[in-house]
């Protein structure tokens, strides 16, 4: 339980470094609500009182109505006001304060190791970034707000009632706080448990979903549509089966503060009543003290919603509290020598869910505006090797000095977005005219003119509506509006047929021009370009050799023919 809390100090640390004066606001204005809101209520209960009184005897006349009205009134605005500006504040802090986390989380999920793991489970991403985070928003709402209002209604009351008689007010304040905060305690703790399971219920139900509706092709061709489905069901039971079980919990917290007012009362009604027939206190006063223990108790209630999510805020607190607080691990490379375009010294390199190095030993080099081409068997560690160019993975040993460099990788990650916001992911302060270029140059200008939106057409989730080729195409574009001096090439024309893939590589290799070019392959079209040829094998460079050489042609010719 201990442990769990320490995860909320990043969460925290950004809720008050993003909106700290929203936030004490807000609370401010919480209280404010719920202090006019007694106060009123006990006046309102003296002033009817005492008007009562005054009604049955020789007072009547003499009896002041305005100045207990005016405050009733008075209160009246402050509760309506003081309510009005605590929702309007404690929810625009909170809705900004769930913004900066998610930015800070998917800046979080954007780090190297961190990406592949999403990569395994991309709905996990998902979650985090809407589950996780808006169950966080408990944390403030219906957690700190309350409890900070709740004591802040327990010292009050036990202040004026103190004024009737102390012990009064002593037993009503210590009263209010252990059974106020014991009854949501207890609740919390039985509550924990089940609200993860039924977060993980929830998680697990979107996920099977998910795939259910992304595969079902391939469930239908496998026979698993009706096992995805049971999956699916039986998700939703375990979650059902958490829900009634915090239902439960939740209706013995409501009954639970049930008794506690009704003790309260009780208390308050005969200890009243003995300093009423003692003539220590008047009958409006008693009547005035009564009202107040009966309001007191309606704050403390606010509590009851955040006992039950305690479970499912600590939960998400623990697993996105690593990323809030991980920092950037990728430095920029240092730059090589003026002549160079990269060096790579003595690099060893491994991902963090591997004991073995996938790349150990390697020292090579590329001249300014040269092509070198990757060669090897999948697996000999070539991607690794961009990765390392590209900033997205650190040596472990060794170092690495290179230009910044644009990857191009084996996927084509297109967004369900228009064509214009597709490309301006590479260049956002791109024009038009920009955005023509680059197609034009990656032979894809004559198939967008066509359609009626032109760069306004809507692609799909995954760019649904291009093809294979135009898609990778439009990836090219994309690389085309980087200007940077290193381009790197993982497999381009894997999966197009000859002719779009011997197209692919002209234009790429005349856009080109003095920039230098990486290629990752085991395909001779792709590395035919190059004039420097690396051969990878088992995580290390065996053979370096240069346009014109033996070596070189005999390393193309072992290459998979176009």
């Amino acid at each position: 339980m201990t442990r769990s809390f320490t995860h909320l100090k990043p969460v925290l640390k950004l809720f008050f470094a993003e909106r700290r004066t929203g936030l004490l606001l807000g609370a401010l204005m919480a209280i404010m609500t719920v202090a006019a809101g007694i106060a009123l209520l006990g006046l309102s209960g003296w002033f009817i009182t005492a008007t009562a009184i005054a009604g049955l005897s020789a007072a009547a006349f003499t009896f002041d109505v305005f100045a207990p009205a005016a405050g009733i009134r008075f209160l009246a605005i402050v509760r309506t006001a003081a309510r009005y500006g605590e929702r309007l504040t404690t929810h625009d802090a909170t809705l900004s304060v769930l913004a900066a986390l998610r930015e800070r989380l998917f800046r979080g999920w954007a780090i190297s190791g961190a990406v592949r793991d999403l990569l395994r489970r991309p709905a996990r991403l998902l979650f985090r970034l809407t589950g996780d985070i808006d169950a966080l928003d408990s944390l403030y709402l219906r957690i700190f707000v309350p409890a900070g209002v709740a004591i802040a209604a327990a010292i009050g009351t036990s202040v004026a009632l103190g004024l009737l008689h102390p012990l009064l007010g002593l037993a009503a304040g210590a009263w209010l706080l252990s059974a106020g905060f014991g009854i949501p305690l207890w609740a919390g703790r039985r509550a924990i448990p089940h609200s993860r399971r039924r977060t993980h219920g929830l998680e697990a139900l979107r996920a099977r979903t998910i795939d259910l509706v992304a595969g079902q092709t391939d469930l239908m061709m496998a026979g698993r549509l009706e096992a995805q489905s049971a999956a699916i069901a039986a998700a939703d039971r375990y979650g059902a089966a958490a829900d009634d079980r915090l239902n439960r919990i939740e209706a013995g917290v409501t009954f639970g503060f049930g008794i506690a007012s009704t003790l309260l009362l009780t208390g308050c009604l005969l200890a009243v009543a003995a300093l009423a027939g003692n003539g220590a206190i008047t009958a409006p006063v008693a009547a005035l003290g009564l009202l107040i223990a009966f309001a007191a108790v309606e704050p403390f209630g606010g509590l009851r919603r955040g006992a039950i999510e305690l479970g499912r805020t600590l939960l998400a607190a623990r697993r996105v509290a690593p990323r809030l607080s991980a920092t950037e691990s990728i430095c920029r490379p240092d730059a090589p020598d003026s002549s160079l375009a990269f060096r790579l010294s003595g690099v060893t390199a491994r991902y963090d869910t591997s004991s073995r190095p996938t790349l150990q030993g390697i020292a090579l080099e590329l001249p300014a505006g040269a092509k070198l081409a990757l060669v090897g068997e999948s697996g000999a560690g070539k991607s690794t090797l961009l990765a390392l160019l590209a900033g997205e993975l650190q040596p472990a040993e060794g170092s690495v000095q290179t230009l910044p460099a644009t990857l191009l990788t084996q996927r084509t990650e297109l967004f369900q977005d228009t064509l214009r916001g597709n490309l301006q992911l590479a260049s956002p302060a791109a024009t038009d005219q920009e955005l023509r270029d680059a197609l034009s140059a990656a032979g894809l200008w004559s198939d967008v003119a066509a359609l009626p939106c032109g760069l306004d057409t809507q692609l799909g989730e995954g760019g649904m509506g291009l093809s294979g080729g135009q898609s990778r195409r439009l990836a090219l574009a994309r690389l085309f509006l980087r200007d940077t001096p290193l381009w790197l090439l993982d497999e381009p024309t894997e999966g197009l047929d000859g002719a779009t893939a011997r197209d692919v590589m002209e234009r790429l290799s005349a856009k080109a021009r003095d920039r230098a070019l990486v290629v990752a392959t085991h395909i001779r079209r792709e590395a035919a370009v190059a004039d420097i040829i690396a051969v990878v094998e088992g995580g290390r460079i065996t053979q370096v050799s240069r346009r014109g050489e033996t070596a070189f042609e005999e390393a193309l010719n072992r290459l998979r023919p176009d």
